[in-house]
């Protein structure tokens, strides 16, 4: 190993997508977030508590720059792309094989169940 893979920490990859809300989406949760908050405690109750946690919620995804439900999108897509583009490989293979196919049998010519008769009348 190299020195430099030595030094990356175990959790790098999960670092390096720790911030997947960004500009705009980002401010936007921040103050969706405080608005709710806000609104939840002056209605009470239940269904300002309901408000709160997800306004809650929002805030912290904006403040964080971090969302779980967004990553689960993120790789659910990504994994769908990598099925698409197996399945294109997969087709320009079988269509190289039919190509291939055809060109063999271009020349050659089948007699049916003659190569199978006792030569002998």
């Amino acid at each position: 190993m190299s020195e430099k893979q030595t030094l990356i920490p175990a959790n790098s990859a999960h670092m390096a997508s720790e911030h997947n809300v960004h500009g705009w989406e980002r401010a936007g949760s921040v103050a969706t977030g405080v608005i709710m908050v806000g609104k939840g405690l002056r209605r009470g109750g239940v269904f300002g508590l309901i408000q709160v946690a997800i306004g809650g919620v929002a805030l912290a995804r904006g403040i964080t720059g971090h969302s779980s439900v967004k990553s689960l999108i993120e790789r659910g897509r990504s994994d769908l792309d990598n099925i698409r583009a197996k399945i294109e490989r997969s087709g320009a293979e079988l269509q190289a094989l039919k190509a291939n196919a055809e060109a063999a049998t271009r020349g050659t010519t089948v007699t049916g169940n003659d190569a199978l008769k006792d030569p002998k009348p």
